[in-house]
């Protein structure tokens, strides 16, 4: 069965076959895969109110266990975003009722940041949602196949994961 990469990928080799194409036979699907991805994301979070940066905040925060609770820092580092977004993402938490800013008891120069029961629910039923879409998206793969796939994608990204974590803006 011929998808649509496919297609590319043979006009490609037809038009320029001094080039090795076949990077795109797998990254044009891992990008067309990422697509419906970030649609069935934008969906399961509409569902709850939530924008995708407000579930990645509320994600890091229930994941970190109870208290839920962490420092803008550890967000920055969880979320790749920078320090002045991060303040303006939780401003809109906050303002919510999601998470709640504190001084630390430590040291009343840091600042945590703790997930509400409100926000525990939402983020909890996001990710509820979100995982019976994703799983949509795997249906055609085999348990073996999924783990499989997990495995090469993991060799794949471990390069750019161990990296040093580049901030974006």
């Amino acid at each position: 069965m011929q998808d649509e990469v496919e297609r590319l990928v043979d006009a490609w080799r037809r038009e320029r076959p001094d080039l090795d194409v076949e990077p795109f036979a797998v990254l044009s699907r891992v990008s067309r895969l990422a697509r419906h991805l970030d649609r069935a994301r934008r969906d399961a979070f509409a569902e709850q109110s939530l924008e995708a940066f407000e579930f990645d905040v509320l994600a890091a925060l229930r994941r970190a266990g109870p208290p839920y609770e962490l420092s803008p820092g550890e967000l920055l580092v969880q979320t790749l975003v920078a320090s002045g977004t991060m303040t303006n993402r939780l401003d809109r938490l906050e303002r919510r009722g999601y998470v709640r800013r504190r001084p630390d008891p430590r040291d009343g120069r840091v600042v945590r940041v703790r997930l509400t029961a409100r926000g525990r629910s939402k983020v909890d039923a996001a990710v509820g949602d979100l995982l019976d879409r994703e799983a949509v998206l795997l249906a055609p793969l085999s348990q073996r196949e999924r783990s499989r796939l997990a495995g090469l994608l993991r060799a794949i990204l471990t390069p750019f994961d161990t990296a040093e974590p580049q901030r974006r803006d």
